[in-house]
């Protein structure tokens, strides 16, 4: 015990008799740090993957962050509850971020984009889906096909550059409901009427060229619309399918990684019909979970591609890792 006793004090001595030179060597090391500033990466603009005989190029449009997350997802739940949720899940409570994907499918025959994020519409971090496609070796003047999800300006903001059309030589498919209720006198009015200018200014100049399809038909063959109605009146989801392989691209069917797939009942403020949304939820992501299908959501994390499981009434987000790569 002594001799222990002995030896620690004669370490801690000796120890201290280094500091002098410890405090020198620490302080050089400092000043070396200090002349070399930080250098921050871009952020990631694409992200790239097969499936079956397609090419699949997950955009960023951008992102953005927004204070208050319980104003927005559990609307109709008790704030400590979304709180806590958030919390649980290592995220902070009292802001989020939320990322913008559009798709592009290059078939091999047709390239094709889902959605067209914010466009001249931009914010201080979005707004970068035509400078982050050409960085991708994706001309926009080689857009065969512009597919709309739905007419939420995030996803149309992108069809026009400083009044001319950003995809010169595409046609468009877009879901018939979506298109009757954003162009009637119905949503020229309230708190509509700004997303109906938008439709006016950014949708309707294409009806020459726009097919407009309901759930169950296809875009190109192994594209298929599905429903999914609430988010706005005719939001549609899509089904991707190419020498068996298969995803699904959500689009704002759930808007929050955490918030709308592990409480998919919760209200979301975004949602024109919410309980509507809520059942939509349900119905997308237990076909997600069931058949163990990858996803696309247009606001999950950047690049967005996953896999849920169904959990305890609602569905854990599991990030694509190395499936695509092997």
């Amino acid at each position: 015990m002594t001799s222990r006793n002995t030896l620690t004090r004669r370490t801690l001595l000796l120890g201290a008799s280094t500091l002098p030179l410890a405090s020198t060597v620490l302080a050089s090391s400092r000043e070396a740090f200090a002349a070399a500033p930080h250098a921050p990466l871009p952020p990631a603009s694409a992200h790239r993957f097969k499936l079956g005989s397609y090419e699949v190029t997950i955009m960023s449009d951008g992102a953005i962050t927004a204070p208050n997350p319980q104003a927005i997802f559990g609307i109709n739940a008790p704030p400590e509850e979304v709180k806590s949720l958030f919390e649980r899940n290592f995220l902070p409570s009292d802001k989020l971020r939320n990322s913008f994907t559009p798709v592009v499918v290059n078939t091999s025959k047709e390239i094709i984009l889902f959605d067209t994020g914010n466009g001249a519409r931009r914010r201080p971090d979005a707004g970068n889906l035509l400078a982050n496609l050409n960085a991708a070796g994706i001309a926009p003047d080689k857009v065969d096909i512009v597919v709309l999800t739905h007419f939420h300006g995030d996803h149309i903001g992108g069809l026009m550059e400083d009044g001319k059309p950003a995809f010169p030589n595409a046609r468009y498919v877009v879901p018939r409901k979506e298109f009757d209720f954003w162009t009637s006198p119905e949503a020229a009015t309230g708190n509509t009427a700004n997303g109906a200018a938008l439709v006016q200014s950014n949708v309707v100049p294409f009806k020459e060229k726009i097919t407009f399809l309901k759930g169950g038909d296809e875009v190109i063959t192994g594209i298929t619309a599905i429903d999914a109605f609430g988010h706005s009146p005719g939001h549609t989801a899509y089904h991707l399918e190419s020498d068996g392989a298969r995803m699904m691209l959500t689009g704002d069917t759930a808007n929050h990684y955490v918030a709308s797939l592990q409480r998919p009942e919760w209200h979301v403020s975004f949602d024109m019909d919410k309980e509507m949304g809520a059942a939509t939820r349900k119905k997308i992501f237990d076909m997600v979970a069931t058949e163990r299908i990858p996803f696309s959501g247009y606001h999950m994390p950047f690049p967005g591609l996953a896999y849920v499981e169904a959990v305890d009434g609602g569905y854990r987000y599991v990030p694509a890792t190395y499936q695509f790569s092997l």
